[in-house]
């Protein structure tokens, strides 16, 4: 057993998500295999947006419990590199006693998480596995109802924005490893290493007088701040070019995408109920959409500035990627990278 006990994780989650909407077996197939077609047809729509080749291949189609447990068995990747040094502090029976508790909680989070994901591109896979490219379909049809949205469009244009995750990490060759490096970074500058000190960090942010932010903000020790600004700035730049993609197929690949887009807007906005609104915002899930607004800008911006062959750069090494800074600043990005022959003159 690991740190956490994914089985029993998965287990909570798939009893506790709550129900999808109501679709007959037929109808269910027919979303399945629309899905999947639309996968394929939105790899060539990224390629002529991006000019990224990467790698082609189906969705897998999921419900929630499905969800749920790809991200338990993700977590425990994630975790791998802390893993003996956590058991070695624990005798076996605190281990397993740990691995339940926790993993009755991370249950419970990602029954809540399950109805509110789309999609994903899996890039937290053991070794020698290629990630999966995940696509939630009582999310994405319940979604497409909520916005009155045409199933095809809409479909199409969730399947551009996960398909261009999948782009990024396989037709960038260095990703998948600087990803996991930025995590390990994160993971041995929280000193979690040693099982007293997630409790010690606790205690602090509970005498803290500041107001509350986001869980991930109020753990984070000043060494794991210098690496979250790096990894806040990454995934800002990959949420905002999915999303310059997915709005850039334009209305010729995707007819209705400026409906499509407006009341997606509207929806994220709406934060639903109270209570709804505190996790988001203890989760960091605001932060999310703060990093799909501020990496979308940056993209349009540079694009608009030096084209998406120059915007490109980005994916030559960790150095061409845009600081925290950079990302509010796409005019010093393009400084940096291209010099004084690119100037960003409108927003």
């Amino acid at each position: 057993m690991g740190v956490v006990d994914t089985d029993l994780a998965a287990a909570v989650a798939a009893r506790l998500a709550p129900p999808g909407p109501q679709l007959g077996l037929s109808e269910a197939a027919d979303v399945v295999v629309m899905l999947r077609d639309l996968t394929e047809q939105a790899e060539q729509h990224v390629r002529d947006v991006t000019g990224l080749h990467g790698v082609v291949g189906p969705a897998t189609v999921v419900d929630r419990p499905d969800w749920a447990r790809a991200n338990a068995e993700g977590f425990d990747v994630v975790l791998a590199p802390l893993q003996d040094t956590l058991l070695l502090k624990q005798s076996r029976a605190a281990a397993v006693v740990t691995a339940k508790v926790t993993a009755v909680q991370m249950g419970a989070l990602l029954a809540w998480l399950s109805s509110k994901v789309l999609g994903q591109y899996e890039a937290f896979q053991p070794e020698g596995q290629a990630g999966r490219l995940l696509l939630v379909a009582p999310n994405i049809v319940e979604t497409e109802r909520k916005l009155g949205a045409d199933p095809r469009d809409f479909r199409l244009w969730v399947a551009i924005h996960e398909v261009t995750h999948r782009t990024q990490f396989t037709a960038v060759d260095w990703l998948h490893g600087h990803v996991r490096s930025e995590v390990n970074a994160l993971l041995s500058a929280s000193g979690l290493d040693r099982p007293e000190a997630l409790v010690e960090r606790l205690k602090q942010v509970a005498s803290s007088p500041r107001s509350v932010g986001s869980i991930a903000e109020l753990l984070q020790t000043p060494e794991q701040k210098v690496v979250m600004d790096r990894v806040t700035a990454f995934m800002s730049l990959l949420e905002g070019h999915a999303e310059h993609v997915m709005d850039g197929v334009g209305p010729a690949v995707v007819p209705t995408v400026q409906h499509i887009r407006d009341r997606f807007e509207e929806r994220r906005r709406d934060r639903g109920s109270p209570l709804e609104r505190v996790l988001r915002r203890l989760l960091g899930l605001d932060m999310k959409a703060l990093q799909y607004a501020e990496g979308s800008r940056f993209v349009a911006q540079v694009v608009a500035s030096v084209g998406m062959p120059g915007f490109n750069r980005v994916w030559e090494s960790p150095a061409t990627l845009p600081t925290r800074d950079e990302i509010t600043a796409p005019q010093d990005w393009v400084t940096r990278i291209h010099g004084s022959a690119g100037e960003i003159t409108s927003a």
